[in-house]
């Protein structure tokens, strides 16, 4: 209701034809006073009420539009507590190899095995989780006990927080329910490669090729000399 009450506002305040009743209407819904609308429409300077009505329903809408920032940033505020409570109040493990470390991270037991745009999610997490730190410690900066801070400074922080937490999830989702394809179309063993093998290799028996008959020598006649 408030989001559709204050963009009539603005649409009547940014109307180049903008009327002096539905000014006066406007006003009366946000302050119920019968008798100063019924004042504001029988005045006789014209020009004199249509400034004060522009004036008057901008300085409304700016703070109903600042109070609905506030009211959102608190929203945005709960939600980073959230996110900060599940990345960084942690109490960082110094550990002596990498295991627990990338145990913690999540890192999967195939990850070399994964193609390479799954592990890719992987990787970009650790930058997404970089960067969410250095966001995390830019709202502490800006806000301690002794200093608030407005809402207008720590809004681009929040909403940047959320959306990288958003992406985070999105990318363990896609890396943690990827199912390597676990079809094997190379034998497994030595005995069905060796049984693979003579099965691609059997081939019809060659009928032996004939021997050629032997031959004799044929007689050779020598002519008798003529005493």
């Amino acid at each position: 209701m408030d989001n559709q009450f204050n963009y009539k506002l603005q649409k009547w305040l940014n109307d180049d034809s903008r009327t002096i009743e539905d000014g006066c209407l406007l006003l009366l819904q946000m302050e119920n006073n019968q008798i100063h609308y019924q004042n504001l429409l029988r005045h006789p300077n014209k020009v004199a009420v249509m400034k004060y009505l522009i004036s008057e329903l901008q300085k409304r809408l700016t703070v109903r539009l600042a109070n609905i920032t506030h009211k959102e940033v608190a929203e945005m505020d709960e939600q980073v507590k959230v996110i900060v409570k599940e990345h960084f109040s942690y109490q960082e493990a110094k550990t002596g190899g990498t295991s627990n470390e990338e145990f913690r991270k999540g890192k999967r037991a195939d990850h070399d095995q994964l193609p390479e745009e799954i592990q890719a999610r992987y990787v970009e997490n650790l930058d997404l989780l970089r960067r969410m730190r250095e966001v995390h410690l830019k709202l502490r900066s800006l806000s301690t006990e002794q200093v608030s801070c407005p809402d207008s400074e720590r809004y681009p922080f929040l909403k940047e927080l959320i959306a990288l937490d958003k992406q985070l999830h999105e990318n363990w989702n896609v890396y943690d329910h990827y199912v390597v394809d676990e079809t094997v179309t190379a034998p497994t063993t030595q005995a069905e490669a060796e049984t693979g093998s003579e099965a691609e290799t059997t081939t019809e028996p060659v009928a032996p090729a004939k021997t050629a008959k032997a031959t004799k020598p044929k007689k050779t006649t020598t002519s008798k000399a003529k005493k």
